[in-house]
């Protein structure tokens, strides 16, 4: 378990293993940035300019060089960072440069990171980049033992015993809290990031559902005060909640619906989060093509989004009631599964023809934002990795945002502090009647097979569940995985991506209510 702490400290006279710098390109040549990067140059005298001259740094961002100090300052390794161009550095340019920092420690197993972070949002930046950019995934252990718990993951441990953040701001309270928020809500990223990175053989929906409430326990007693209620299969067919059952239908694990409640007594504001919980896609009927089942196992990515992002915000005693609802199910083939022309009656009535039955998130969300909209909260938060056609038009690095504009604007202003990439696209009106109207036998359609704008037709269907409340839907797709290699501040595998936004969202709406 890695310690980080943030203290006022000389990085020229901190004894770490490691100490990292940042470095500006300034007129095509590199200068140390900040307090403590002018420290640390000062204590080599003349031969600092040699020596990164000597290593051909450049200040680049994404750069970074190791270089012994040969008794410079007290530490044995300086490790050089890229920031950019000097008056050009942003918080994201600090979170990435803070990742790539501390993948580049070689073996040190302490280190002190000197990058130049004196405000609020600089330290907070630095401490996301660090926790994020350190994540590893877990090799799978051995099978428990008959009669212990499921099946756990968690960030591989890689040596690193001590981090500390050194900051001219370390005494200053806002960024002793500032460094602490980060912390809580990386540990609960680490939780969703250990849940999509485990092999879907070893996670169905009935041990997600464990696990998502056995986090409760597991916590401090803030952790605790969220109520966790886990609706099993018989549950939810009393319920009326066709389209997780459906889903469910064609595997031999059955479905379940996690529902968290926090309610502090000073709330007066309400959101609720809805995550998409497919623990497995192989596209049902409309099977997927072999390559693209690979990565299935993270199609639950929203569902560990929402619940880790609700505990956070317990954690953090955040003063605005959370509901949140996870439904969870494995989208198999099989003789009982559900077909493309089928009909599924949803959790508020509504019927539905089913089309593809690899569009299958859409309708467990359904029944889901259908519950969430009973409740009348002030917003609804739902994500989900739901369409391959976003990754098309955004890439993997930027999710789609849809929705109403109160609520999708506060999902913007979150995304500006987090640095996480959103970008807004429309729900049509004319998708809208399609949806409502081309279904001779139900009253909605599902889907319609074609390839122009099959994201809005999917945020369009899920428009029919929330009554007319204020919601955001986020199509996390893209950059809820990498299966390539780490960059920046994002790790290799699950990324975590929307916990830092939902959480940073939701105290925004705290400030607003007590503003």
């Amino acid at each position: 378990m890695t310690s980080y702490t943030l203290r006022k400290a000389s990085p020229a006279k901190t004894r770490a293993d490691a100490v990292v710098i940042g470095v500006h390109a300034t007129d095509g040549k590199p200068v140390p940035a900040g307090d403590g990067g002018e420290e640390v140059a000062k204590a080599f005298g003349r031969s600092f300019g040699a020596l990164l001259a000597r290593m051909k740094v450049t200040g680049g961002l994404g750069e970074a060089v190791r270089v012994p100090t040969g008794g410079a300052i007290a530490s044995p390794v300086l490790v050089l960072v890229g920031l950019g161009e000097a008056g050009a550095t942003t918080s994201e340019t600090l979170r990435r440069a803070a990742g790539i920092a501390v993948r580049n420690l070689g073996n040190a197993s302490s280190v002190g990171v000197a990058l130049p972070a004196d405000d609020v949002e600089s330290v907070r930046a630095v401490a996301d980049g660090l926790r994020s950019g350190s994540y590893a995934v877990q090799r799978v252990a051995p099978a428990p033992a008959k009669g212990a718990k499921s099946h756990r993951r968690a960030a591989a441990d890689d040596g690193l015993a001590e981090v500390a953040v050194l900051s001219d701001c370390a005494r200053q309270q806002a960024c002793r809290q500032a460094f602490e928020t980060a912390l809580v809500v990386a540990d609960l990223a680490d939780v969703a990031r250990g849940w999509v990175n485990t092999p879907a053989n070893l996670l169905g929906p009935v041990e997600l559902a464990t696990q998502m409430a056995d986090l409760r326990s597991e916590g401090t007693k803030a952790r605790r005060a969220v109520e966790v209620e886990v609706v099993d299969d018989d549950e939810l067919r009393r319920l009326g909640c066709g389209g997780i059952l459906g889903v469910a239908s064609g595997s031999a694990r059955p479905a379940r619906l996690v529902r968290l409640t926090y309610r502090p007594k000073d709330a007066t504001r309400h959101v609720a989060l809805v995550g998409k919980g497919i623990t497995y896609d192989s596209g049902g009927l409309t099977i997927k093509p072999g390559s693209s089942m690979t990565t299935m196992k993270t199609d639950m990515a929203g569902s560990a989004t929402a619940v880790a992002a609700t505990y956070a915000v317990a954690e953090l005693g955040l003063p605005v009631a959370v509901t949140t609802f996870a439904p969870l199910a494995e989208n198999m083939v099989s003789g009982s599964a559900m077909r493309p022309g089928d009909v599924l009656s949803m959790y508020d009535g509504q019927t539905v023809e089913v089309q593809n039955t690899d569009a299958e998130g859409r309708l467990v969300l359904a029944d889901a934002l259908a519950m969430a909209a009973e409740l009348e909260p002030d917003a609804i938060v739902e994500m989900s990795t739901l369409t391959g056609a976003c990754v098309v038009a955004l890439g993997e690095r930027i999710a789609g945002l849809f929705g109403e504009d109160a609520t999708v604007n506060g999902i913007e202003r979150a995304a500006a502090v987090t640095g996480e990439l959103f970008w807004r696209l429309p729900i049509p009106e004319s998708t809208l009647d399609a949806i409502r109207t081309e279904s001779t036998i139900a009253d909605l359609l599902q889907h319609n097979w074609v390839r122009w704008g099959a994201s809005s037709w999917a945020a369009g269907f899920l428009a029919q569940f929330v009554k007319g409340r204020e919601w955001a839907h986020l199509d996390i797709a893209g950059p809820a995985y990498n299966s390539g290699a780490a960059w920046g501040h994002t790790p290799s595998g699950a990324t975590g991506f929307g916990v830092r936004t939902v959480v940073e969202y939701v105290a925004q709406v705290a400030d607003a209510s007590q503003g």
